[in-house]
Order: C-alpha cells, then sequence, then structure tokens
C-alpha cells in the first residue's frame, strides 16, 4: 500500500482528542470530511435524507430515503460482474482523496463516501481477499471492541448485501443508530437460552420480525468457538457449499453482543418486480438492524408494514428452519 494512502498521526492532530482506536476513528472522519469533497457533500446530503418510522408491537422500523445508496442497493454482484470492474476497496483503485488509518494491523479503516450513517466507516482488509466470516470473525471481534466505545460493527455476507463479495471487509457506524442497539431489552426478553454458561450465553429469538441469534461473552475464545458452531449448523441444515448466508452486526461495550441473521435469499421478489410492484431495496445488516434503505423516492412513500413483513419472510430463514438449526447447535 502506498504510505500516500496512508493518514498520519501528525495530519489528524488537530482533530484527535484521545489517542484510542474510535478517536482516530472520528478524527479520520473529520479530516476527511474537511479535505475529500465527495464525501463532505454527500454527508451534508445526509442531513436532509427523509425517514419514517413503522412501529411494531415492542420494537420499530426505520424507512430511509437515500437516494446517494442507489450504486450499492442495485449493484450486481454476479461474478461476470465482479470479475469486469476494479476492486473498489483495493487501495491501487481507491479516489485519489481517500485516505485512512490502519485498523488491527491487517485492515484499513475509510470513510465511506457513500453514507447512511453520520459517521459510516468500511474496513476492507489490506490483501485482496473473498468476504468470508469464518477465517475473520476473530478480526470482527477485535476491531469491534477497539471501537467499541463509540461505533458498532456489522458484516455482510458475499450473497446477502455485500456489493465487494470478492474483497473481505466490514463495517463501522455511530453507536446506537439502529433501532436494535435499542431493543436489547425486548430482543433479550423475547429469546430462549440454547447455553447459558459461566463466560458466555448463546440465544435464540423467533419474535422479533428477523429469526436471528445473539451471542453474550467478555471472552474472544468462547466467542469464537460457539460462533463457529452456530455457523456450521447453519450450513449444515441449509446444505450450502459455500458460506451460508448471513449478515452479522457487533456491539461491544462490557462485552460483545453478537447478532447474527441466518438468511435464505439475498433480495426479494419486489426488487426484481416491474411497474408499481418493484421495491428497490436489497436488505442487509443495516436494514435487519431496523433501518431500511430506500434509494427511490416512490418506494419510501409507498412500503407499507405488510411489504416489510413479506420482504424479511422471503429474504430470512423461517421458525421451522430455525429451531432445526438451533436443535443441531445444542446436539
Amino acid at each position: 500500500m502506498g504510505h500516500s494512502r496512508l493518514i498520519t498521526d501528525e495530519e489528524l492532530s488537530e482533530y484527535l482528542e484521545i489517542n484510542s482506536a474510535a478517536s482516530k476513528a472520528q478524527a479520520l472522519f473529520l479530516h476527511q470530511t474537511a479535505n475529500w469533497k465527495l464525501a463532505k457533500e454527500n454527508y451534508f446530503k445526509l442531513k436532509s435524507v427523509k425517514k419514517k418510522t413503522i412501529n411494531f408491537e415492542g420494537f420499530k422500523i426505520v424507512v430511509q430515503f437515500n437516494p446517494g445508496r442507489i450504486i450499492s442497493s442495485s449493484a450486481k454482484v454476479d461474478v461476470k460482474s465482479i470479475d469486469e470492474r476494479p476492486c473498489f476497496l483495493c487501495t491501487n483503485n481507491l479516489p485519489p482523496e481517500q485516505r485512512g488509518i490502519i485498523c488491527d494491523d491487517n485492515y484499513f479503516l475509510l470513510v465511506n463516501p457513500f453514507p447512511i450513517f453520520d459517521e459510516h466507516f468500511t474496513i476492507p482488509q489490506l490483501e485482496h481477499k473473498s468476504q468470508v466470516i469464518y477465517e475473520t470473525f476473530g478480526d470482527m471481534l477485535k476491531i469491534a471492541k477497539k471501537l467499541g466505545i463509540r461505533y458498532t460493527t456489522f458484516y455482510n455476507g458475499p450473497k446477502c448485501g455485500a456489493s465487494a463479495p470478492d474483497h473481505m471487509h466490514f463495517q463501522a457506524s455511530l453507536k446506537n443508530m439502529m433501532p436494535l442497539e435499542k431493543e436489547y431489552s425486548y430482543i433479550n426478553k423475547n429469546s430462549k437460552d440454547l447455553l447459558n454458561g459461566e463466560k458466555i450465553r448463546v440465544a435464540v429469538n423467533l419474535n422479533y420480525l428477523r429469526n436471528c441469534y445473539l451471542i453474550e461473552s467478555d471472552d474472544k475464545m468462547s466467542t469464537e468457538v460457539e460462533f463457529k458452531k452456530i455457523y456450521n449448523s447453519i450450513k449444515i441444515i441449509t446444505t450450502s457449499d459455500d458460506e451460508p448466508l448471513m449478515n452479522i452486526i457487533v456491539t461491544y461495550s462490557d462485552k460483545w453482543r453478537i447478532y447474527i441473521f441466518p438468511r435464505k435469499l439475498h433480495r426479494p421478489k419486489q426488487f426484481f418486480a416491474k411497474g408499481n410492484a418493484k421495491i428497490l431495496l436489497s436488505p442487509a445488516a443495516v436494514d435487519l438492524g431496523g433501518i431500511l434503505i430506500t434509494p427511490r423516492e416512490e418506494d419510501f412513500q409507498k412500503i407499507s408494514k405488510d411489504d416489510i413483513i413479506d420482504i424479511f419472510e422471503q429474504t430470512l430463514l423461517d421458525e421451522n428452519i430455525v429451531e432445526k438449526i438451533s436443535d443441531h447447535y445444542c446436539g
């Protein structure tokens, strides 16, 4: 990686209050939005995006009209399309103004120029490798812990939301921006424990519109072991040859909270529909965290509670399959 891509501590010093990973990330954001015109403009535009809230019993979904996300939402992720375009996460292909800082040795922290959140980062691996969570989950835990005082870390599987499935990366957002993060009490109360030990708790929730697993622990090794058991159970029950479809959201305070959403489909039928039936929505981790991204205003205006239920039913594993996964995990 060329040194010109790295922002030095000296360059960040005017924005840096405390020398910590989270503070450096914030300083990077301030530096890039001051010195990179595209980022500055797009974060300014984010202040005027339209939002509406759809309430469910015990939780809510926020719909965001964000035209700046049209490229990500509609990205072609088939093998042919990926092979024909340069990787936009490789440092040699970044825009000249986009610079970053090293994060956990093997990752590069970058400001996302097409944001969903007031501070939004992409965290690609320095080396060009495919999006694979089984081998990198430990990295995700380390990054989430380093950034956890200010940020939440999330992962989109290569076939369920990642617009760059050919390059391993995570993303990070300001903490408590997704409804899911504020709805822990509801999720916790409506979850069933699969494991409740001295070092770790694993639970399943079938009462949140988005069936999911929850892992809570302050022990990294135990967390990695149990995650891989869930991963393998999903892989076996869904008979997946590749990485099983999933999205992951990780928060860290005094311990990790990991939300795992097993999937069955990348995009719902509405994504491919014509005319008024079309809703350009491609669910990824942020959507499962409770913020639905609609890059077209007509979709923002017309999407209903029934549409949301239908889209999640199409794209997430149903209760029966999740229960089979849980039985396999416990077996």
